[in-house]
């Protein structure tokens, strides 16, 4: 099949390709002129010029496949522009699905987060009501987004295929996650924080393999995906990293309110002087973990095949990478 892919320069979209690129599929990848291609080319993957929120270029590079798998996404808890959030996770999506409409593309695998259900119940699956509230300005323009591919299917036979990732683990990883382990690793956090908070964690190559498997398993179309490996609090999570990096860790634990003050005093002097918080404390990347969640990602594994990756594993890749 000739897939063609959004986002396949960030994180997780550069893993994908690779993936991907071991297989008998044909990759043609949306990428801006500025970005990095080069992985692209190491792979073959052919470049389509463009952007997700120029239609034009969507419905261009999207002639002649027969998928689409959709990563692009703003994945920033602090942006220099708040209106980026609409632009990409909401009106971008809205132009993905419709190209895909208007160039009879037979499925699309569209790329969420777990941050959607927000306030649910948990432990959270795949039939767990979405809660009322997000905790962060990225989960709410997500679940935005979401509700417009949801639509399209329901009202125009979108043939969607959801995928709804937890924090990702993986090597050479710029985003939050990548960043927040290589600060334990670095001793350049002089405190834990929010280490009862109940998060849930991924390795990258795991949500590559899911999405693989959901464009190649039959008759899924309509089907969600909670992809997690392992249900951990932060202070678990810290722990492993410091047995992997073999790091001693800040011995002093932050109170949670006094983190989330620290978030609110360090996101308003970011909005002042145009620089992000210091070690990342915003007001929405704390509010997230402590919002946190757990899933039951099980699905995956009976629908898609899907075997998890340990998380000390995927430590073990990503602290190797730094």
């Amino acid at each position: 099949m000739r897939i063609f892919i959004t986002g396949g320069t960030g994180f997780i979209g550069t893993h994908l390709v690779k993936w991907l690129a071991q297989t008998d599929h044909e990759l043609v990848c949306l990428a801006r002129e500025t970005s990095d291609v080069s992985t692209l080319k190491e792979t073959g993957t052919t470049i389509a010029v463009g952007d997700v929120t120029d239609k034009g270029s969507l419905l261009a590079g999207m002639q002649g496949c027969d998928w689409v798998v959709d990563l692009a996404s703003l994945f920033v808890f602090w942006p220099r522009d708040e209106h980026a959030y609409a632009e990409i996770n909401i009106e971008g999506t809205r132009n993905v699905m419709e190209s895909a409409l208007e160039t009879g593309i037979a499925k699309v695998v569209h790329v969420s987060s777990a941050a959607v259900w927000g306030t649910a119940d948990w432990p959270i699956s795949e039939i767990t009501p979405m809660g009322v509230q997000r905790a962060s300005e990225y989960a709410r323009s997500k679940y935005e987004g979401d509700q417009i591919a949801w639509h399209l299917y329901e009202e125009r036979g979108l043939p969607l295929v959801m995928i709804y990732p937890v924090a990702v683990i993986g090597p050479d990883d710029p985003k939050a996650t990548g960043r927040y382990i290589e600060n334990l690793v670095r001793h350049r956090m002089p405190t834990q924080v929010l280490t009862n908070a109940q998060f849930s964690f991924v390795c990258v190559g795991d949500v590559c393999a899911s999405v693989l498997g959901a464009l190649e398993t039959e008759g899924n179309i309509g089907e969600k995906y909670l992809v997690s490996g392992a249900n951990l609090t932060f202070g678990e999570l810290n722990a492993l990293v410091g047995d992997v990096a073999d790091v001693r860790l800040p011995k002093l634990r932050l109170p949670d309110a006094v983190t989330a003050f620290n978030a609110w005093l360090l996101t308003g002097i970011a909005n002042l002087t145009g620089r992000p918080p210091w070690l990342d404390l915003s007001v929405d990347q704390v509010s997230l973990m402590k919002q946190g969640f757990m899933v039951d990602a099980s699905k995956a594994e009976r629908e898609l095949g899907l075997r998890y990756t340990p998380i000390r594993e995927a430590l073990e890749e990503a602290i190797a990478s730094f």
